[in-house]
């Protein structure tokens, strides 16, 4: 798990809600109200952010070219349910979507993923490809070809598995 910047834009949120389970240690933050509350959950809506949270686990998994760490429902299928409008500012013109209702997490997430998209930089948020690990976190590498979350945790310790298997 690692401890880099923050994203750009609204991507804080996709990234803070995939990191609420440590997947190493099982702890799951949405099991908790405090854990719940920057997400605006209740322990009835857990449930689905959790699916929501597993489903963009996989999505930024691809992003980082690994394979899914398990059967979710697509991201597609999920984000189609959000409510979203354009909205246009009236002093520059531009547009973009927003959440009909800025309380609901789907919605949330789906103007954030638009905006990333708009941005360029949806593809830059990845998960760490380290099975213990699966933390997101952005990738500013200048190739944009990070695969893991931190190199002097996850990377480090892959390294060190392949320098081992090959029996040097």
């Amino acid at each position: 798990m690692s401890e880099r910047a923050a994203p750009p834009g609204r991507l804080a949120l996709v990234q803070a809600l995939v990191n609420t389970l440590d997947v190493e240690s099982g702890a799951d933050a949405l099991d908790t109200a405090d854990g719940r509350a920057p997400f605006g959950l209740t322990e009835d809506t857990a449930a689905s952010a959790r699916e929501l949270r597993e489903s963009l686990r996989a999505t930024l998994l691809a992003h980082a070219g690994h394979p899914p760490h398990r059967e979710v429902t697509p991201l597609g299928e999920l984000l189609a349910r959000a409510p979203l409008v354009v909205t246009v500012d009236p002093v520059d013109g531009s547009a973009a979507l927003a959440p009909v209702d800025d309380g609901a997490l789907l919605s949330r997430i789906a103007a954030a993923v638009a905006e990333a998209v708009t941005a360029g930089t949806w593809n830059r948020l990845k998960a760490c490809e380290a099975d213990d690990c699966l933390w997101a976190y952005y990738d500013r590498s200048p190739a944009g070809r990070g695969r893991w979350c931190s190199m002097q945790v996850c990377g480090a310790r892959a390294k060190m598995r392949r320098y081992r298997a090959k029996g040097a």
